[in-house]
C-alpha cells in the first residue's frame, strides 16, 4: 500500500460517518410513544424539509407549524411546532442511524416526553 493511499485511508477514518441530509428526514414515520413496551403505542409523522430551511407536514396528526431544520456538526434535526387546540407542542428531534430520537414539551399540558421514530413501512 502506498504512503498516499494510506493517508487517504486514514483521512476517512477520522472523518467517520456520513452526515445525513434533508433526504434523510423527509418522508413518512412511524414514531414511538410508547410509556409501555408491552403496550405499543405508534402514531404517525411525515416531514417535508425545503431547501430554504422550513419543516412541512403532520407529527401525531396535527399539521407541523413553523418548522425549521439544520444540518450542523455531522447531525440532521428538525424543530417545529403542533397544537392540540388548547395549546402548542414544541417538538425537537434528530437523525441518529437509521431512526429518530426526539422530544416533545407541552408546557399546558406539564410534561415531555421522549420518543423515537422508524422509517415508516411502504
Amino acid at each position: 500500500m502506498s504512503l498516499a493511499t494510506l493517508l487517504a485511508a486514514l483521512a476517512m477514518l477520522q472523518a467517520g460517518p456520513e452526515t445525513p441530509g434533508p433526504a434523510d428526514l423527509d418522508g413518512a414515520w412511524s414514531v414511538d410513544l410508547s410509556v409501555d413496551p408491552a403496550e405499543p403505542y405508534r402514531r404517525p409523522m411525515h416531514l417535508t424539509l425545503a431547501t430554504d430551511g422550513t419543516v412541512t407536514g403532520d407529527f401525531y396528526e396535527s399539521t407541523i407549524e413553523a418548522g425549521r431544520w439544520k444540518q450542523q456538526h455531522g447531525r440532521l434535526c428538525v424543530a417545529f411546532r403542533t397544537s392540540d387546540g388548547i395549546g402548542p407542542y414544541h417538538t425537537s428531534a434528530c437523525r441518529v442511524g437509521d431512526h429518530v430520537e426526539g422530544q416533545t414539551w407541552a408546557e399546558h399540558r406539564d410534561f415531555v416526553f421522549l420518543w423515537r421514530a422508524d422509517r415508516q413501512a411502504p
